[in-house]
Order: structure tokens, then sequence, then C-alpha cells
């Protein structure tokens, strides 16, 4: 039954009924002690049946009030009155994701917009330990301005059994709310067992794919129908109804609706970094890009070389083997900037790679795989990847100072691909190379008077008054191939 207008559930007053649903019923309030509105959710008195529980919801509310996060709704107090537990949040002007939804799908970048936010505040609870468990449009609130917010952290922990062994539809539909969720719920959910972070990422996954296509990733003519589909159907492609929608953006999408929690994303913090990656929603991407005069310039003259020197391999090649079949090429970056240099890792499938994208002015170092279309930062800046060996340990170029030309000096250092702090080997080093077996490095340095070719460190192979550079060891592990400029810059 709805609460009169002036009834007061301890300091705060009902002023007007917002709405009701299967979580319980929001009401405007005030708050006279300091003189602002809210919004009051009185929670259906049967939560309050097991006390342990009700607990154990009221230290999870704290928690997610402590997040203060701007896409996470605010809760300021929570209390009981009236016989039933009530929670006091921000008073938000606007509509769900779920009314917004209703006149169909929404611009890419408009979705795109609010599903980074959403990730983001997902991230924040996420690395808080705090899991929402039942995110779906109708608990993604977007305001008049434009913000997203996160609604309901922790409600549907209080919704469900502490024996996870129970069957996750049954207690659902005692809750009356298994045909809200049900088209949301990740498949480790359907079958009842624990449910983690990454079951948010699942839920998201449905959402975006919902706001990108106007129709619900997961649909059936019953309950049954939808849960048999999460479980083993495929949603179909998003490029197949929306030929507006980039490839990648359609695989991030599909990562996250992977059955297997352990083949999706593993951090919403990785998705919003790929979805602004790919949307240039980056605050340096607001930027025009633009190469300077002299660097295009010294750029334009190197590209000139290097067409020179394939020019004669090809040459050489065609006179001395025959024909040579069509190469194939693969777009793997797409952002704006200048690429330092790559390297395969030890599958043959993952490359590592050094950019200065969106006019950042020291290069960082990303990883992809071939076919993704995604890149996730390693977190190592102002670095440069010079090799990596067969047991997959990278060998990267800290600090790059630029000299003249295309010359350059930095500290050579040793990290492992799976992370970790790099170890620093030597200083003056222009270019690096492993051995087969990964055991010792040929690397080019600068010495004050000359550039070095030493292989392994500290035996001199070859020395001259100009530089070196692209310093590689042969397959056999007896040769040393590098390029020579015999004028220094």
């Amino acid at each position: 039954m709805a609460l009169p207008a002036g009834t007061k559930l301890g300091p705060y007053e009902i002023q007007s009924p917002l709405g009701a649903g299967g979580m319980g019923e929001v009401y405007r309030g005030s708050d006279p002690r300091l003189g602002r509105d809210v919004a009051i959710k009185i929670l259906p008195v049967s939560f309050t049946a097991d006390t342990e529980r009700l607990r154990r919801f009221e230290q999870e509310a704290r928690a997610v009030a402590a997040l203060n996060h701007p896409n996470i709704l605010a809760i300021y107090d929570i209390g009981t009155g009236e016989g039933a537990p009530f929670i006091i949040s921000e008073l938000l002007e606007g509509e769900t994701l779920r009314n917004r939804l209703s006149g169909g799908a929404l611009p890419v970048r408009k979705a795109i917009e609010y599903a980074v936010q959403m990730a983001q505040g997902l991230a924040a609870a996420h690395e808080k330990g705090i899991v929402h468990r039942d995110l779906k449009p109708e608990n993604i609130f977007v305001t008049r301005d434009g913000r997203v917010k996160i609604l309901d952290f922790g409600l549907a922990k209080l919704t469900q059994p502490e024996d996870d062994r129970s069957e996750t539809i049954s207690h659902q539909t005692e809750a009356g709310v298994v045909l809200g969720t049900v088209g949301y719920m990740s498949p480790e959910q359907v079958r009842g067992k624990p449910a983690d972070h990454r079951s948010d990422l699942f839920s998201f996954g449905a959402i975006l794919y919902e706001m990108l296509s106007g129709r619900r990733a997961f649909h059936g003519e019953t309950s049954a129908d939808t849960m048999s589909s999460i479980l083993r159907g495929e949603s179909p492609g998003l490029t197949e109804t929306n030929r507006g929608i980039a490839p990648g953006l359609e695989q991030i999408v599909q990562h996250c609706l992977e059955k297997n929690p352990e083949e999706r994303f593993q951090s919403a913090r990785d998705v919003a970094f790929d979805l602004q990656l790919l949307s240039g929603q980056t605050p340096s991407a607001a930027r025009e890009w633009a190469i300077p005069e002299s660097r295009l310039r010294r750029w334009w003259q190197r590209a000139a070389v290097a067409a020179a020197v394939i020019g004669i391999f090809l040459a050489g090649y065609f006179t001395g083997v025959g024909s040579l079949s069509s190469p194939t090429f693969r777009q793997l970056t797409f952002q704006r900037g200048s690429i330092q240099s790559a390297a395969f890792a030890p599958d043959g499938q993952t490359v590592i790679y050094s950019a200065m994208w969106n006019g950042k002015p020291t290069p960082e170092m990303f990883s992809t795989r071939i076919g993704d279309l995604l890149s996730r930062s390693l977190q190592l800046d102002d670095s440069q990847i010079a090799d990596i060996s067969t047991s997959g340990e990278m060998a990267i170029l800290e600090h790059w100072r630029s000299i003249t030309g295309w010359t350059g000096r930095a500290m050579l250092a040793r990290v492992a691909i799976s992370g970790g702090a790099p170890r620093e080997v030597l200083d003056e080093v222009q270019s690096a190379g492993w051995s087969p077996d990964g055991s010792s490095l040929a690397l080019a340095r600068h010495t004050g008077t000359s550039y070095r070719l030493e292989f392994p460190i500290g035996n001199v192979l070859y020395e001259t008054p100009g530089w070196l550079d692209c310093v590689r060891v042969s397959p056999n592990g007896k040769q040393v191939a590098f390029i020579e400029h015999p004028v220094l810059g």
C-alpha cells in the first residue's frame, strides 16, 4: 500500500510516489536536516524475514555508499520504518534505460557513451569487491544531462538464497522478478552457480547488445526458452542488423557474452578501455592529430630508404627464386598516432607493439591478438619493444632519448611478457635482439665516440663512427644481422 504524503521515516518525510516494482516502492522525499530532496526506496517486508541476510545487505549497502562514483547511485542512508527496511539515495531526474530503449536501438555513438559510463561504474564497484548480480536496463538510469547511473547494487544479493546449490530460477520466481531479469542472467546464474564480477560483464554485454540492435540478445517464448538460449544459443550478429556497427565493437560485445567466464573480459576497466579506444572517447582523442613538419620530413626520408631496401630485396628474390605469391595484409591497430616497433610473441598470434596514440609525447606498450581488433595497455610507459624471446621474455628500451635524426639511446631492460617489474641491463642502447634460445642478447649501443655491435653483451663484433640499428640474431645463433648508417643522424 502506498504511503501518504507527510509520512515520516526517521528524519525523512514522504512527499509523493515515484514508482514501484518487484524490488519495492520509490518515493520522492525530503531531508529537513540538510534541506535537500531525496529518493526513498521502501523494500518489501518479506526481506526482513532473515535477519542475517538483512544484516549482510546493510553492510553491502554501506560499502556501496562509500564508493562515491559518478556512475553509481549515491546512497545516503539506510534504516527501518513502517516495518520494512528503506534506502535513502540521491534523487535523479531522467528515465531508466528501459524507457529509453522503448523507441528501439540507440545511435551507436550514444550507446558507446552510455556503455563506457556503465563499465566505469562497474569497475569502481568490482575493485571494492562489490558485484551487482542483477544488471538490466531497468537498473540503469540516464539523467537529463546524459549521466548514466547504476541502481540497486546489493539488492540482488538480498534476494538470493545463501545456498548456492539451489536453483536460481526457483527463488527468482518466488521474488516475482524472473521475467524481468532472466534475459540478462549469465550462464552461471542460470545454472545456480556462484556469480562473480564476470557475471556482471555478461549482463553488461547483453545490455550493450540491446542498445545497439534494439532487441534482446537472448529471448524466447518462455523463460525456459530464454535460459536455454543463454546456455547454448548465440545472439544474432550485430553487423547483420546494423551496418553502422564496426566489427571491433561487435567483438567487444561477443567477448562479454562468452558462455565460459574464463573466456570473457576479466575486468570492467578493460571493457571501458577498449570501448574508449574504439570510439576515440579518450580525452586526448578530441585533439586534432597532426605530424610536425620536421618529423614528417624525416619520416619520408626513412620511408624512402625502407622502400629502396625492400625493392632491392624483392628484386633479388624474384631474380633468384622466381614467383612470389601475393602477400596479404591485416590491420591490427585503429588509433591515430605513430608506432615505433612491434614483435610477435612465441604463440605467433599475439603482437606486442609500442605506440604514441592521440598526441601522447612518449611511447606506451600494447598487446593485441590477430583478428581481435582490440589492444590492451601493458602499463609500460615511455618504453618500446625491442624483441621477444622464445621463452616469452621481452627486451624493452626504456626512456628513449632522441639524439639526432632517428638515432637515440635508451635503457635496455628485461621483463616477462606475463608482467612484472622490468630489470635494467645496460644504458645507451639503440637496438637489441634475443638469441634463439633466449639466453643472451645482441645489441647496438653508443659508446661516446662510436657505435658498437655486441653479442653477447660485452663481446664487440663490429664498431663504426656512424650508427647501427635493427639488430637480429640468426635462427642458428651464429650470425647477427643489422643495419649500418655510415653517417651519424
